[in-house]
């Protein structure tokens, strides 16, 4: 696809590069020689990402601010838009964060469209358009939207529950399964889902940086196993050698109840807890795997990505000395 290619010479942008999926990927790319430019409103913070050796430009700005945007994009071919609010520690700042994410979103856009960007990259969530979607998955929806009507061609990549210590849905899960040998837990327990190891989601991402034919597409990213929560809670505690958990499914909770006592049982405050619970209403698997067509890579299984999580952790409920 003519401009779109990538070549040595190309400068690719990363905003949220300090973020979960961010870190990681920044560390992808230098080890594929890919030059970067990281904006980041504490640089500091973003230093001690960048491989020895990389060719990794760090520039201080606000995704927030137009001319913070404008000036990180000069001579950018492609970008990874990796900014996305999850929300606050209080419920009461979920709209508020959505809001922040549209204007977001729009200012990159403005400032793609007068830089000549060619590409942008984002990951999103997968969820079905329409009523009963959770208010998460729609604003995620959103930006992607907002980030296509651009005019540099965008690949949007959606994805279901992310396996990787430091993960916000990741935590949760350990942190409930390995503390509580019997829970009580609302009936979206039962909603299928299809989650991916982070380092699978990182694969997919610089694969489609990689391969031009991607431009301009949405796709499905998950791994190999569909299970319910329920089940994904079983499969964790067999892969930690856990005992069994207990189960009960009472119908009455609500997410907000639950978000609360996430928060009461986790270190993941209410105002994060309540979106990511909110979604488990939604089923969230691929509806195809056309990805695999562009950027073959071998799916890591639920108990494997469970394991290299739980190997990456240095803190929490089950780590010596914790």
């Amino acid at each position: 696809m003519d401009g779109l290619e990538l070549t040595s010479e190309d400068r690719v942008l990363v905003l949220g590069a300090t973020g979960f999926i961010g870190k990681r990927l920044v560390k992808e790319l230098a080890a594929e020689n890919i030059k970067m430019r990281i904006l980041a409103r504490t640089p500091s913070r973003a230093e001690g990402l960048v491989p020895e050796g990389a060719d990794a430009e760090i520039v201080k700005g606000d995704i927030t601010k137009k001319e913070s945007l404008k000036n990180a994009l000069k001579g950018i071919h492609s970008a990874y838009y990796l900014v996305h609010s999850m929300g606050g520690k209080s419920l009461l700042k979920n709209t508020e964060f959505a809001e922040k994410d549209k204007k977001a979103a729009n200012n990159f856009v403005s400032s793609a469209d007068k830089t000549g960007l060619k590409r942008v990259i984002y990951l999103g969530g997968l969820g079905e358009k329409g009523e009963g979607l959770s208010e998460h998955l729609e604003s995620r929806a959103e930006v992607g939207n907002i980030l296509s009507s651009g005019k540099a061609s965008a690949t949007i990549l959606r994805a279901a529950v992310i396996i990787g210590a430091g993960g916000a849905s990741y935590e949760m899960l350990r942190y409930l399964v390995e503390r509580l040998p019997v829970m009580t837990c609302p009936k979206w327990i039962k909603t299928r889902i299809q989650p991916i190891a982070v380092h699978d989601v990182v694969r997919y991402l610089t694969g489609c940086l990689k391969n031009s034919e991607t431009a301009g597409q949405t796709f499905d990213i998950g791994g190999p196993d569909i299970m319910t929560y329920k089940s994904m809670m079983d499969q964790y505690a067999e892969a930690r050698g856990l005992a069994k958990r207990i189960i009960i499914e009472l119908p009455f909770i609500t997410p907000l109840l639950s978000a609360y006592w996430v928060d009461l049982v986790t270190p993941i405050p209410s105002g994060i807890a309540h979106p990511l619970i909110e979604g488990m209403i939604n089923e969230v698997i691929c509806k195809d795997n056309r990805i695999d067509e562009f950027v073959p890579i071998q799916k890591t299984p639920f108990n494997e990505a469970v394991k290299i999580a739980f190997s990456e952790e240095t803190v929490g409920p089950g780590v010596s000395g914790f």
